[in-house]
């Protein structure tokens, strides 16, 4: 993580709950954020299914929703010839209990690759990390329960020390100990090259440019290239 904790505290503390707290505006999981490029030439109930399901980061706040991440990840399946389908699930502000209440209505479509993006709400809300890794627990056991051949990729993040100490070590810990419980594929931090770097962050100094989405997209597709195979 390049830079994350360079950030002032301060300025962190002021934009914070900015996260938190976004409209779900650019968000509906049906409509305009559902990446509908697709080969002219394949028709779309052959193609798999990646979910991209989390909160304002998936949702591109911000950002025009084709500078988001799940549409830079449809370019790149795309150029590659690749019979995916990558859906945008992202709901700004949602929580990991947001996720749980979600889960069942997102899954009533079949999904081939689940990437869960959720819990950096929670943690920049001080929500127990008992709380918060347990809700994640449960969004994968229903995805193994409605869809059993589904491959989950997990999003994992962190919070700044601003947070406290040792809350913030706990925390960090939800994602690596799930992805090892669950054998699961883990991305070790969604915003690697991007948090804390003021030139890859809008004026809230949380959420992606579109020059950063392309680092995130990055950081995804070095996970998510090995479970297309």
């Amino acid at each position: 993580m390049r830079g994350f904790f360079n950030v002032e505290i301060i300025s962190f503390g002021i934009c914070v709950f900015l996260l938190c707290s976004c409209n779900t505006k650019t968000s509906e999981p049906e409509n305009k954020n559902d990446q509908k490029t697709v080969r002219d030439n394949t028709p779309e109930d052959t193609m798999k299914i990646i979910m991209c399901f989390g909160n304002s980061l998936t949702a591109g706040y911000g950002v025009d929703v084709n500078e988001a991440y799940p549409a830079l990840l449809q370019k790149k399946v795309d150029s590659l010839g690749l019979k995916y389908k990558v859906v945008n699930a992202g709901l700004s502000g949602e929580t990991s209990a947001g996720g749980v209440n979600r889960i069942d209505w997102v899954l009533r479509q079949k999904v081939d690759i689940f990437i869960l993006e959720l819990g950096a709400n929670d943690g920049l809300r001080g929500i127990n990390v008992k709380v918060t890794k347990q809700n994640l627990q449960q969004i994968i056991d229903k995805v193994k329960e409605i869809s059993p051949g589904t491959k989950i990729v997990l999003a994992g993040m962190r919070i700044p020390p601003s947070m406290g100490d040792a809350y913030t070590k706990e925390f960090n810990k939800i994602f690596p100990d799930l992805a090892k419980k669950n054998n699961i594929a883990l991305i070790p931090f969604l915003l690697d090259g991007v948090g804390g770097e003021s030139k890859f962050n809008q004026g809230d100094g949380i959420h992606p440019t579109a020059e950063g989405y392309k680092i995130v997209t990055e950081n995804i597709w070095k996970v998510l290239k090995e479970q297309l195979k």
